[in-house]
C-alpha cells in the first residue's frame, strides 16, 4: 500500500490485462512489496528465464533503492486524462501514490504560473520538462528558459529528432549546444532525450545519430536523458547479442553525463512498451552500475489506465531492490 493506494492490486490488473509471464509476476511483486514478493517467490523459483537480458537477479540480495523523492513521472504518459480541467484530479491522484514531482509535457493551455499553483497545490514539483528545440529563435528561447524558471525547474530536455541527414544532426547539436548555454544563465541544465532510431539510423559510412550527437554535444553544457526502454530496444534493433549491456553501454560509454532516466518497461512477447515490473528489462542491474538524479516513469500506451501505469511504476522503483 502506498498512500492508501493498494500498488499490488494495480500490478495485478496490469499483468492480468497483457497476460504476462509468471517470472514477470515475480519481478513485479517482488517490487511493489514484501508481502506479494513472499508469494511471488515460491512462482518465480520454478519458471524460466526470460529471454533479452534477465539475469534472475530482480533486486535480491542489494541494499539500494531508489530515493523516493527522486520518482518522477512523464506527464506524457497521462496524456489521454489530462487536460486543464482535470489536471487538479489527476495531481492529487499522482500524489497519492507518492509521487513528488513531475516532468512536463505542455502546458494544457494553462500559463506557467497557471500549472506552478496547480502543481503547489498537491505538493508536486515539476523539476523537468520536455520541450523542442526553438530553431534559434531568440524570442522562444527565452520563454522556454522563463517558463521553466516560473515552474521552479532544473532541467529542460529535448525530446525527440529525426532526420536521415548527417547535416541535420551536426545543425541540431550545434542548436542544442547554443540552447544549453542560454539554460545555464537561468541556472537550468539542458538535456537530450533518446529514442531507438539514433542507435540505428545509417546517415552515411555506418555513422549514427548518436555518434553524431554524442561526439559533437558539449558535455560541459548537455546532460542526457537516456530512455532506457529505447535505448534497450536500440539494442534489439542493432542485432545485439545482449540488448541490456548495450543499453548499460549507451549509460556508461557516453561523454555526456546521464542525470535522468525514463523508466519503462519491455513486454517479452512483443516489444510493446510495458508497465514497470512486467517485461524483460533487469533495472537493477542497470542502477547499480549508473545512479542518476532522476526516474522518470513513462508508459507511451498504458497497459490498463494511465493511472495504473501511474501507480505500478512509482510502487516498482519504491521497492526495486539493485
Amino acid at each position: 500500500m502506498c498512500f492508501g493506494f493498494d500498488g499490488e492490486r494495480a500490478l495485478r490488473d496490469s499483468l492480468d490485462q497483457k497476460g504476462a509471464s509468471r517470472r514477470s509476476v515475480f519481478r513485479g511483486a517482488a517490487a511493489i512489496g514484501a508481502a506479494g514478493a513472499v508469494g511471488a517467490a515460491a512462482l518465480g523459483a520454478a519458471s524460466p528465464a526470460v529471454a533479452h537480458g534477465h539475469r534472475g537477479k530482480g533486486g535480491r540480495g542489494h541494499g539500494s533503492r531508489v530515493p523516493h523523492e527522486l520518482i518522477s513521472i512523464q506527464m506524457y504518459t497521462l496524456r489521454d486524462v489530462t487536460d486543464g480541467t482535470t489536471l487538479p484530479t489527476i495531481l492529487e491522484r499522482l500524489a497519492q501514490y507518492g509521487y513528488e514531482r513531475v516532468e512536463l509535457a505542455g502546458y494544457y493551455k494553462l500559463t506557467a504560473a497557471q500549472m506552478k499553483a496547480a502543481l503547489d497545490a498537491q505538493g508536486i514539483r515539476a523539476t523537468s520538462s520536455h520541450d523542442g528545440l526553438s530553431n534559434r529563435n531568440s524570442a522562444a528561447i527565452r520563454t522556454k528558459m522563463e517558463n521553466a524558471k516560473t515552474l521552479g525547474q532544473k532541467y529542460v530536455v529535448v525530446p525527440y529528432l529525426v532526420s536521415d541527414q548527417l547535416s541535420y544532426w551536426q545543425d541540431a547539436a550545434d542548436q542544442m549546444n547554443a540552447e544549453a548555454a542560454i539554460a545555464r544563465r537561468y541556472g537550468l541544465r539542458y538535456g537530450y532525450h533518446n529514442h531507438a532510431h539514433e542507435f540505428t539510423t545509417d546517415l552515411g559510412g555506418g555513422v549514427t545519430p548518436w555518434e553524431v550527437l554524442t561526439e559533437r554535444l558539449d558535455p560541459r553544457l548537455v546532460h542526457l536523458e537516456v530512455d532506457l526502454y529505447w535505448a534497450y530496444t536500440g539494442g534489439v534493433n542493432s542485432g545485439a547479442a545482449d540488448p541490456l549491456e548495450f543499453a548499460i553501454d549507451v549509460v556508461r560509454s557516453a561523454p555526456q553525463e546521464v542525470r535522468q532516466y525514463h523508466v519503462k518497461d519491455r513486454a517479452a512477447s512483443n516489444g510493446d512498451m510495458a508497465d514497470l515490473g512486467t517485461g524483460v528489462i533487469d533495472f537493477a542491474e542497470i542502477f547499480r552500475k549508473h545512479r542518476v538524479e532522476e526516474y522518470i516513469v513513462e508508459n507511451d500506451t498504458p497497459d490498463v489506465t494511465p493511472l495504473t501505469t501511474a501507480a505500478v511504476g512509482h510502487g516498482y522503483l519504491e521497492h526495486l531492490k539493485f
